[in-house]
């Protein structure tokens, strides 16, 4: 008797669990407003709750009850991190979890080209959808202000115009597979030393032209459904839950809809995450800095601390409900979305647009005396030096890190490419980073070198003696304190003792060209003795085809740089005016970073300063050559409704097919306030046959023309004369064309 009732009163048990998890099925033939207000009003207290916060280290819960999946995230933003255990950083183990590593985000700007940021965008958004993500967490738009940036690679460079051109299609290529884009870092987090303690000091003005309008474009035009909070403050509060940047600026005057995620551990106070615009909060342990209770996702901020808040009265559902309402709109454009496909993962396509955006992006920064292309019919003998040349790239440099089907190393590269007609040898010439492991993934190579910097130079200089040509890859890694999250370089000379290398292999051949690998610029004290120089970025899974592809003119390189390149910090201006780190609080807390330069970042601060960069702002050269001419403007002037158009006449006066970029300036004549001799407001790439010629046309609105008045706090343009600068660099600026706004 007594088993049938413990029977009976198990089965009972059962079917009430059963009844408690029976889903409410959701009217979905309903606009999508009308569903989140339904599911809304469904939802009790704890499920609200339940969706704002982590449940592991990269996910949040769903709602099982009401038919909402558990919500995945993953880094990005140059291809799909590989899988962790559910509380650890450490890998899963798992078996499918590779990818194909894209080009790091400053090649993919260097390309001046916003079709090759759609082609990536939507190539990573099919990744991501395969392996089961629904956000990545990318791109990243902050501004290049320092070389020293540890995290400049994995942003789109110093001009806010050029960034905002290709984060847009970016983010609109990723969220046409039902994808999210988290863009990052929400706002000015320009370097990483101190990131979890800098309070940016800086004006409204400087803040508002050079800080925000990739963010704003990213909004407003590219309509990204989530936005990454930064791990430094603002007017003395985190940037994860800042009233002025996020209610005030994203959600108030931009009408940015989606959700506000904070970075990993970013937040930092209960009633600012609940009152100051924090949407959903992600983290590593109890507060996400420190080695708290493992499995503390209940521990979070946005978790029971709010729950019981709310149910002591001490807030009420107002700021729950539309931080609710955000994220089931996340749901509804990812998740619930009927419409996404299973995408696909390594295919043969990902891996063509890779190697396109590779070869698009790599510059030609020198080529005196026409070293390259290399020429395969009369080159027998190439030596290839420098640890680069086969160290692997994609593992390291913080969240970016990734485990690849397959990386080409440039040695590789170049040996599929000449090795059937050409001998190809290889010398370490110095040693750097021998590890290769992050977070649980090893690149299996071994670096290992028992020979000294002596016999290492040695070495390469006896068989650079007998090589046509020499090919040293040289520059950064992703190791600490290099292209890496989490610190700035210390200098910005070349690590690892390479300068001797290569003061020594180009005195032993005329035929030298130096390969840079980095996401930052670096010193050359020995540019004018090296006749051909090549900046290479961090390539991901074609590195090796790409590069090897531009080397011997199979492709024609065409990438502009997308960041001045300085001979020395001194020509810096956040450095010339010791504006970095900024200066310890009194309390050792906070370091208060003031940024003195303002508006002047980049080839502004050149202009200003009339220094001389090593390379300018836009630079790049070309295998052939190309002619600018007949510019004209479709009128003298220009209403603030109206809209101006340049055209400029472009002629591929070479021998080889190639691309070149038209560059538009804009020169206020006379301005109420202080502005730039000149701001990049537009471009377009053209690319021409031998011997062909184009009209390339650049259209532009008041937009181009307007300054934020901190005065007013408000943009606006000025009555007046403007200029026109057209050309191929900011540096050479050739055609002049005035007008004025009336």
């Amino acid at each position: 008797m007594k088993k049938i009732i413990c029977i009976a009163i198990g089965l009972l048990a059962v079917a009430g669990l059963r009844a408690q998890q029976t889903p409410v099925y959701l009217d979905d033939t309903k606009p999508v407003e009308q569903r989140i207000d339904d599911a809304l009003s469904r939802m009790t207290l704890k499920e609200k709750i339940r969706i704002i916060h982590a449940q592991s280290k990269f996910s949040s819960a769903g709602v099982p009850r009401l038919g909402f999946p558990d919500f995945w995230t993953d880094d990005g933003p140059h291809g799909v991190r590989p899988d962790v255990l559910w509380d650890e950083w450490e890998q899963a183990g798992q078996t499918n979890d590779s990818c194909v590593a894209f080009p790091a985000l400053t090649c993919l700007a260097a390309s001046w080209n916003p079709s090759m940021a759609r082609i990536y965008g939507v190539s990573l958004g099919e990744e991501a959808l395969y392996r089961g993500k629904d956000m990545i967490l990318g791109p990243g738009v902050n501004i290049y202000r320092t070389p020293l940036g540890g995290r400049n690679f994995e942003y789109m460079g110093e001009d806010p115009y050029l960034t905002s051109r290709m984060v847009v299609p970016y983010i609109q290529g990723l969220q046409s597979n039902g994808v999210s884009a988290c863009v990052k870092h929400y706002a000015m987090n320009n370097d990483e030393e101190y990131r979890h303690q800098v309070n940016v000091v800086i004006d409204d003005r400087t803040l508002h032209e050079i800080y925000l309008p990739a963010f704003k474009a990213a909004v407003t035009e590219g309509h990204a459904w989530a936005i990454m909070g930064a791990y430094n403050l603002y007017k003395n509060e985190h940037n994860c839950h800042n009233q002025y940047l996020i209610n005030d600026v994203l959600k108030r005057d931009w009408g940015f809809d989606g959700v506000v995620v904070s970075d990993w551990g970013g937040a930092h106070d209960l009633d600012q995450a609940v009152k100051n615009g924090l949407d959903m909060e992600f983290g590593t342990w109890t507060d996400g800095l420190t080695m708290g209770a493992t499995n503390a996702y209940d521990n979070y901020f946005l978790s029971m601390p709010y729950l019981k808040a709310i149910q002591s009265g001490k807030y009420s559902t107002k700021e729950l409900d539309d931080k609710v309402r955000r994220v089931l709109r996340l749901f509804y454009r990812t998740t619930m979305n009927s419409h996404r496909g299973h995408g696909f993962l390594c295919s043969d396509a990902h891996y063509a647009a890779a190697k396109k955006i590779a070869e698009e992006g790599i510059v030609l920064l020198q080529n005196k005396g026409g070293v390259l292309p290399i020429n395969t019919a009369k080159a027998k003998r190439v030596l290839v030096v420098g640890e680069n040349a086969v160290k692997m790239m994609t593992v390291g440099g913080g969240s970016s890190s990734l485990k690849v089907q397959h990386e080409i190393s440039p040695l590789d590269g170049i040996k599929a490419r000449l090795g059937k007609d050409v001998e190809v040898e290889f010398e370490r010439g110095y040693v750097g980073d021998t590890t290769g492991e992050y977070n649980g993934v090893t690149t299996g190579q071994d670096l290992s070198e028992k020979r000294s910097a002596d016999k290492l130079i040695a070495d390469a200089v006896a068989k650079a003696r007998k090589a046509d040509y020499v090919v040293f890859f040289g520059g950064l890694n992703k190791s600490d304190y290099q292209d890496c999250e989490g610190h700035d370089r210390k200098t910005m000379d070349l690590p690892y003792n390479q300068n001797r290398v290569i003061e020594a292999l180009t005195k032993a051949n005329k035929n030298f060209i130096y390969v840079n690998i980095s996401g930052n610029a670096v010193t050359m004290p020995w540019k004018n003795r090296v006749p051909a120089i090549v900046q290479g970025w961090f390539l991901g899974s074609e590195a090796g085809e790409a590069l090897a592809s531009v080397l011997v003119g199979d492709a024609n390189p065409s990438g502009k740089l997308p960041f001045t390149w300085p001979a020395s910090l001194q020509d810096v201006g956040v450095h010339k005016l010791n504006a970095y780190p900024g200066v310890w609080r009194k309390d050792k807390k906070i370091i208060d970073e003031e940024y003195k330069e303002g508006i002047y970042v980049g080839y502004r601060w050149v202009d200003k300063e009339k220094t001389n960069p090593v390379f300018a702002f836009g630079h790049g050269l070309s295998y052939t050559t190309f002619k600018m001419g007949n510019a004209r403007v479709s009128s003298k002037s220009m209403t603030r409704d109206g809209k101006l158009t340049f055209t400029v006449n472009v002629t591929n006066t070479g021998k080889r097919a190639g691309a070149e970029v038209v560059q538009l300036y804009i020169h206020d004549v006379k301005s109420s306030l202080p502005r730039p001799e000149k701001e990049l407001k537009g471009f377009a790439k053209v690319e021409l046959a031998p011997g062909e010629s184009k009209d390339v046309d650049i259209t532009i609105d008041n937009s181009a023309l307007s300054f934020y008045d901190d005065r007013t706090g408000k943009w606006t343009s000025e009555n007046g004369d403007f200029v026109a600068l057209l050309g191929n660099a900011s540096d050479n600026l050739p055609l002049k064309l005035k007008f004025s706004l009336k």
